[in-house]
């Protein structure tokens, strides 16, 4: 079975880790989309299966017992997220490399777990007062989750030089150039020592 590469990509909520991510994943046809497992409610701009895989706190807490996942986390007091295997598994038998988009404590145990298949990138804001301008936008916080989400970013900023790779989206278009050269680079240098 065709084992591929994997490119990690976490940061804090808002940095803009996603639209890297969809932005990678139209320019290239070997790279496929880990969805993640949550038990938070869905957004309405959200779709079970395309954006996450929303099951019941109840039936994550099953999965956990039944050794689903690679890793998972309560983000928030019964908010869940983890990466299923079977997922990892489905992207593979396609024959492509896989992209995660999780939040930094995820991204450090997928690295971990990959170990040299993986590279593990960090995207960075220039400033938490960028953060919080970029989270009002979204106009989905109340203000408790918008500071909560504020704190938690700055306990994650703290674990960012245990990545492989920062990259600042200050602009979007060049986060996804750089991010787009990190993943060729990597690719091919995977592929040579293979």
């Amino acid at each position: 079975m065709f084992q591929g590469k994997v490119i990690i990509f976490s940061a804090p909520s808002g940095s803009g880790k996603t639209s890297i991510v969809r932005k990678l994943l139209e320019q290239n046809n070997d790279l496929g989309f880990s969805i993640s497992a949550c038990t938070r409610t869905r957004r309405h701009n959200e779709v079970d299966g395309r954006d996450y895989y929303f099951i019941s706190p109840e039936d994550f807490k099953k999965k956990i017992v039944e050794d689903a996942f690679l890793e998972w986390e309560e983000v928030y007091q019964d908010n869940y997220y983890g990466t299923l295997k079977s997922e990892v598994e489905r992207l593979w038998s396609l024959e492509k490399h896989v992209v995660f988009d999780v939040d930094v404590q995820g991204g450090l145990r997928l690295k971990d777990y990959f170990g040299n298949k993986a590279l593990a990138v960090f995207v960075g804001v220039p400033s938490l007062a960028d953060l919080k301008m970029r989270l009002q936008a979204r106009r989905t916080e109340s203000e408790e989750t918008l500071n909560r989400r504020l704190g938690k970013a700055t306990q994650e900023m703290q674990f960012e030089e245990q990545f492989d790779v920062t990259v600042v989206n200050q602009d979007l278009e060049d986060a996804v150039e750089e991010a787009q050269s990190l993943y060729e680079n990597f690719i091919k240098r995977e592929s040579i020592q293979s």
